[in-house]
């Protein structure tokens, strides 16, 4: 499979976009004015703990305090070391995604209520140091946690835990335990590491340079914060371009294509310094048409915000993101088949099943998503899509959960969300239907305006009343309405004028009395 990183810089705006077969599977956007805090590490002073949701709220200096669960805070060995004999192991975490600074376990460490409580570890005005390991969404503020994680090239150095994990990608029992041994004899403090994916056969002398570095950096990372005083921000990850470079170049990309010189330059010098295999893989675009363009990714971009998604045989998908989730409903449109009805849905959900996994990807979907599948009447056939939809969502890099379709043809899923979604990133809420996705129609606007006026007339002196409204309420009113707009006349013997405001809202209108 061939791909490709393209990315494009602006002073104002940062876009990276991976090709997987030419095809647009992924977008990040990182904008100057709002770059986001994940990963950064700060200086925090807590400013009220909630004993209720086991939870505090921390200050860390920015716009929104960030939320810092009991589970995040790490305050002895012996808290994380019972977690590492839970359910779930450091070993098992796959750390592939550290572009987007993937939690480290930590939040479900105190399930037993002999743990201890949010208010036997902090106080307010308590200083602690703390990194964002989620960006805020929406109304809430960005998530927290002390469990340190600096990531590298080859591994994620842990500095407040004594744990060595490798990535369970990688799967062959000698190679974990060759792995595991070197980490053990580079580890002089007794330090946390996880083994990353793209470690697989990498040598001692390689994760020498990337413990050295990380060591560095968090012995900088201390003093610093030694000699601050909270709130404060201590260290600020890589940026945009720096990150997919460290954490997703592998053997398997092609080439980055980089559309300035000074970032080309930049990326080039940080390749040479820690990635040198691959510094003939960093390409400086020399074409004339915006490099988006000649790739086809705005057509892509754009496409990627509509509600309606095209299938090839003619049926559609209708995606909606909501607060609480995202629906996707699965429609033949103008597909109509050629034998019979089972065969015409179960050939338009496996080609939908394809198309929700691109989405979700390319539109960073995450939460609960409901898949609406066409109702299928045989058990195979809804196992067929069952095993589709899980073969393309394993492709995913993103942690998912699927259930089984139910017979009412719904699938339930989560996905983790670590950013905004691309929508969330690019829209803002309609200044026109605030947000619901409709306006009223013209019917019920000019049936409001002549019950308000019917209301309003008979309270009032005056012989004229003048209603200011959008020219499309107008035209309704003239036209349609002009019977009703004369009864009211007669009744309450008042003239009535409708006045065209071509600046106005359709919903809006104003009603004076002359």
């Amino acid at each position: 499979m061939a791909k490709e990183f393209i990315v494009n810089t602006t002073s104002y705006e940062t876009r990276v976009a991976i090709l997987e077969d030419s095809g647009v599977a992924e977008i990040f956007i990182e904008r100057k004015k709002d770059r986001g805090y994940v990963g950064n590490i700060y200086k925090g002073r807590v400013t009220k703990v909630l004993p209720g949701m086991q939870a505090a709220f921390v200050d860390i200096g920015n716009e929104k305090a960030g939320f810092l669960y009991v589970g995040d805070i790490c305050d002895d060995k012996r808290a994380y070391e019972g977690f590492l004999e839970g359910e779930k192991d450091l070993s098992d975490e796959e750390t592939e995604d550290e572009l987007f600074n993937e939690e480290i376990p930590g939040k479900n460490l105190r399930k037993n209520e002999s743990e201890p409580q949010i208010e036997d570890l902090l106080k307010n005005g308590q200083e602690l140091l703390v990194q964002v390991s989620r960006d805020p969404i929406g109304t809430k503020g960005p998530r927290l946690t002390s469990y340190i994680t600096l990531p590298g090239r080859y591994i994620v150095f842990m500095p407040t835990v004594d744990h060595i994990g490798v990535s369970r990608k990688i799967e062959d029992r000698n190679e974990r335990f060759r792995l595991k041994k070197i980490i053990s004899d580079l580890n002089p403090n007794n330090y946390g590491f996880i083994v990353r994916t793209v470690s697989d056969g990498r040598t001692e002398e390689e994760f020498k340079t990337d413990i050295n570095f990380l060591m560095k950096l968090w012995e900088s990372i201390k003093n610093k914060s030694e000699n601050k005083t909270a709130p404060a921000l201590i260290h600020t990850d890589l940026d945009l371009i720096l990150r997919v470079i460290r954490d997703l170049l592998t053997s398997d990309v092609d080439r980055v294509i980089i559309d300035s010189n000074e970032d080309y330059e930049r990326c080039l010098k940080f390749v040479r310094e820690y990635l040198p295999i691959y510094e003939d893989r960093i390409k400086k675009y020399e074409g004339t048409e915006p490099i988006f363009d000649a790739y086809g990714i705005e057509i892509e971009v754009d496409k990627a915000l509509g509600k309606k998604v095209w299938l090839k045989s003619g049926g559609y998908i209708i995606i909606d993101e909501t607060e609480a989730l995202v629906s996707i409903d699965v429609n033949t449109g103008r597909y109509v088949g050629k034998k019979n009805l089972e065969e015409t849905i179960i050939k338009t959900n496996l080609e939908a099943v394809k198309e929700i996994a691109y989405q979700l990807r390319l539109r960073n979907l995450g939460g609960i998503i409901i898949i609406d599948f066409i109702d299928m009447q045989k058990e195979d056939n809804r196992d067929k899509v069952f095993r589709a939809l899980e073969h393309e969502i394993n492709k995913d890099r993103i942690k998912t959960n699927i259930l089984k379709i139910s017979e009412l043809g719904l699938v339930q899923m989560t996905r983790k969300r670590v950013r905004e979604s691309l929508s969330k990133s690019l829209c803002q809420p309609c200044e026109y239907c605030d947000g619901r996705g409709m306006v009223k129609s013209a019917t019920t606007i000019c049936f409001e305006i002549l019950r308000k006026i019917s209301k309003e007339l008979g309270k009032v002196s005056g012989r004229k009343v003048m209603v200011s409204v959008n020219p499309v309420i107008a035209d309704k009113l003239y036209e349609e309405e002009s019977k009703a707009i004369e009864e009211l006349e007669r009744i309450h013997r008042k003239k009535l004028v409708i006045k065209t405001d071509f600046d106005s809202h359709l919903e809006e209108y104003d009603i004076m009395v002359i």
